[in-house]
């Protein structure tokens, strides 16, 4: 028997150019947000700009955006650059409802995160 397959992936690496990019996958809530709250905590805030890219985030509950509010907290406590890339149109529609389209910078794609950077 095989192990099921994790309903969230969260995979951080250092973009070349220097930001961290955070890829997330699958299921944000209150069964996966730890892994998301894991890789913020060891994100160098204080050392690069940190892009969270949720083009394959499928589902995000109050749990998963109270773990985004928290990497923002970061950032600005850090002076650093946090960018929200990917998000769905269903997802940006709750962000909007809950006023975070006001708070978070959001680019269409990692790449475009990653020049904003460079500008």
């Amino acid at each position: 028997m095989t192990a099921p397959e994790p309903l969230l992936t969260v995979d951080p690496r250092q973009d070349p150019s220097g930001p961290c990019v955070i890829e997330v996958a699958g299921e944000l809530d209150h069964h996966t947000a730890h892994l998301l709250t894991e890789a913020v905590d060891a994100a160098p805030f204080d050392s690069a700009a940190v892009i969270i890219d949720l083009s394959g985030m499928t589902y995000c509950d109050s749990t998963g955006i109270t773990v985004l509010i928290t990497a923002y907290r970061r950032a600005q406590a850090a002076g650093s650059a946090l960018s929200l890339a990917g998000v769905s149109p269903d997802q940006m529609r709750v962000f909007s409802v809950v006023g975070l389209d006001q708070v978070f910078t959001f680019h269409p794609t990692v790449e475009a995160a990653v020049s904003s950077l460079h500008r």
